[in-house]
């Protein structure tokens, strides 16, 4: 699991610790993506969001426009945050992957 853990720290992306069995929970710049957690370390990405003060807000699209919305929570996503986010997303999985 090394060089996963080499690849999220030089991409800039933390490890949040908390006690999930099941999943890591990684983050940079305030998004966020569940990490399954397997023996051998990191096993598949799920969507990443962003990390509000009522928790996990996904990324949602609606004809007008991109929205993050979660449990009791909506905010209209600004054209950064979303390329923010797909970056995030992009060098989560090329540091997981070990690829690039």
């Amino acid at each position: 699991m090394s060089e996963p853990l080499e690849g999220l720290a030089a991409a800039g992306i933390n490890l949040i610790a908390v006690e999930i069995e099941s999943h890591f929970i990684l983050e940079r710049d305030g998004f966020v993506a569940f990490v399954e957690r397997r023996e051998s370390g990191f096993g598949n990405i799920g969507s990443p969001g962003l990390m509000t003060e009522h928790g996990f807000a996904a990324l949602v699209w609606r004809a007008q426009g991109a929205f993050f919305v979660g449990r009791g929570f909506e905010q209209a996503a600004t054209e950064e945050q979303v390329l923010r986010l797909r970056a995030f997303s992009q060098d989560l999985e090329r540091a997981i992957s070990g690829r690039g």
